[in-house]
């Protein structure tokens, strides 16, 4: 019998679960694939490709804060080898009005553009193969 490879999903609390699935969404083309409402307290969205064999799940706990990242360096890499396709990426974030910041790790500045989401969490769009 193969080997399967699980599905990652990323789970992460917010105090902006609008604005943050807005940023996913409109500025990285992420898609809604399941939302819930009050389940035990929490709200929540999970946003992804639907064949993407992960998705980022972001949820909100009523009457809980839970404040911005903990440092400039906790970050989600994608990686976009073809550069059309990354230039395209990096315009989408743009025109949607998220400035690029200076990445903390200088490391993604040579081939990539760094975004911060309303959290302060930062994403990477890094135009290289992962060759891991």
């Amino acid at each position: 019998m193969p080997l399967s490879y699980p599905k990652l999903r990323v789970a992460r609390p917010t105090d902006n679960i609008l604005l943050v699935k807005q940023f996913y969404c409109d500025g990285l083309g992420l898609q809604v694939l399941s939302s819930f409402t009050d389940h035990q307290g929490f709200d929540g969205v999970m946003l992804g490709h639907p064949q993407a064999p992960y998705h980022l799940e972001f949820t909100h706990q009523q009457g809980h804060r839970v404040g911005r990242a903990p440092t400039a360096d906790n970050l989600l890499v994608f990686y976009l080898p073809h550069a059309v396709e990354w230039q395209a990426a990096v315009q989408r974030m743009l025109d949607h009005g998220y400035a690029a910041v200076p990445a903390y790790n200088p490391y993604w500045d040579e081939r990539g553009r760094t975004f911060e989401d309303p959290d302060g969490y930062r994403v990477v769009l890094q135009q290289a193969a992962w060759d891991l």
